[in-house]
């Protein structure tokens, strides 16, 4: 039985240091990220995680049915031109197509905006969303600031 109960004691003892070292480790602020850019997270406008509000907008087949042809070519070229426009302005992250599916999802924008109004008025000078072809949809996006850098290097890897 004196056995037992110091087994018992050993392991009591052993739990509450254990939870001692762990209370105090999680009382300790996290480590620093030894390649923390502050004048980069800055410029991004990233919060404490690296983070930042977006706004998604899902871009679906709209009610137009524009047949192949030149003003089906126009509104592409127009749909392109703008995106590059946008991106060139800082104000697009990050936009391309989904496979063609049911569900009549054909693209998508990630708006360098916070707020879905901003996004509808950046989205309403798209050719494919004037001409009908494509409707958009409008979502909240917290996601990492680092998409800013993506239009940057994207030039770099087109040819």
């Amino acid at each position: 039985m004196r056995f037992i109960n110091g087994l018992i004691f050993v392991l009591a003892f052993t739990l509450v240091g254990a939870l001692n070292s762990s209370a105090q480790e999680g009382d300790k602020p996290p480590p620093k990220n030894p390649k923390f850019d502050a004048a980069l997270a800055k410029r991004l406008g990233a919060d404490r995680m690296g983070m930042k509000n977006y706004i998604l907008v899902i871009l679906k087949t709209g009610p137009a049915n524009i047949p192949e042809g030149k003003e089906r070519q126009e509104i592409f070229k127009g749909h392109f031109a703008n995106i590059h426009r946008l991106a060139d302005e800082g104000k697009l992250a990050v936009a391309g197509p989904f496979d063609q599916d049911e569900s009549g999802w054909r693209g998508m924008f990630i708006f360098n905006v916070t707020s879905v109004d901003d996004a509808k008025a950046l989205a309403a000078t798209d050719p494919v969303i004037k001409s009908g072809l494509m409707v958009p949809e409008y979502h909240k996006l917290y996601c990492s600031a680092a998409l800013m850098e993506v239009a940057g290097i994207h030039e770099r890897i087109a040819q």
